[in-house]
């Protein structure tokens, strides 16, 4: 692989994985003053403000790898909807509790194992970035699968909210293992793990929380893909809409 070819290959890795945490992030802060108890209300608000710092550090190193002089506020106030390449789960409309619980289990069971091979990223700031962001996986993995199963093991009422949205959530999770070249290029670098590995790990996690839940995994059904390519569902502009719209009424501000 030549040097530029790994830069490139490099920054748009890097790049995505700030555009996954950060519009995750954004979908998660939503909750905040709408919590179903103040605890609860509290510890949502604490994990968007993670995934938020985490989007941060990443977006931060894939603005010094692009080289063009942008910053960390450029990559996410000033990119139109094409311009992102986050997976579509992220972007989802929060839903109901459930909603939001089954899709953020789902996704905390990828950042987990992601997390965690990333920590021996042959890129030095990459695995550092990863170091901390594992530690903050281990947290959300944690709080999403008790709930998972609080609900599914429940009332009758619960177990049938938390089965709907796993069977609403689960045709977008196969996009979270797609590889294309760049993922390709990520693993012969040794930057970035095994996309096959990362999904027999999950498949194994998520399958075991929902057995103790009484939880039936949803049947597999055509993948829903699109968001790295930049092709996005209807609600990504109405987010970016919201999460950009002080930088663009004012541009250049800060606090």
């Amino acid at each position: 692989m030549s040097a530029l070819t790994r830069q490139a290959a490099l920054f748009e890795y890097v790049l995505r994985l700030g555009d996954d945490a950060l519009i995750n992030g954004q979908r998660l802060s939503e909750w905040c003053g709408h919590g179903p108890f103040l605890e609860e209300d509290i510890g949502l608000a604490n994990t968007a403000l993670d995934l938020i710092g985490r989007a941060r550090m990443l977006l931060s190193y894939a603005a010094d790898l692009e080289g063009r002089g942008r910053t960390e506020d450029d990559l996410a106030y000033l990119r139109d909807e094409r311009q992102w390449f986050n997976v579509l789960i992220m972007e989802l409309p929060r839903g109901d509790f459930a909603f939001s619980t089954a899709r953020q289990f789902l996704v905390d069971s990828y950042n987990y194992f992601l997390y965690e091979a990333l920590q021996a990223s042959t890129d030095a700031r990459l695995a550092a970035i990863a170091g901390k962001a594992f530690k903050e996986a281990k947290y959300h993995l944690r709080h999403t699968s008790e709930w998972m199963l609080r609900l599914g093991d429940g009332t009758q009422e619960s177990h049938a909210k938390i089965q709907q949205a796993l069977e609403e959530a689960w045709p977008y999770t196969g996009e979270l293992f797609e590889v294309d070249e760049v993922e390709q290029q990520i693993l012969q670098a040794g930057i970035g793990p095994d996309a096959a590995e990362l999904a027999r790990q999950w498949q194994k996690k998520v399958g075991a929380v929902l057995a103790e839940a009484g939880l039936q995994r949803p049947k597999e059904v055509w993948p829903q893909t699109g968001g790295r390519q930049g092709l996005h569902t209807e609600h990504m502009g109405y987010l970016l809409a919201e999460m950009q719209c002080v930088q663009r009424a004012y541009p250049g501000q800060q606090w």
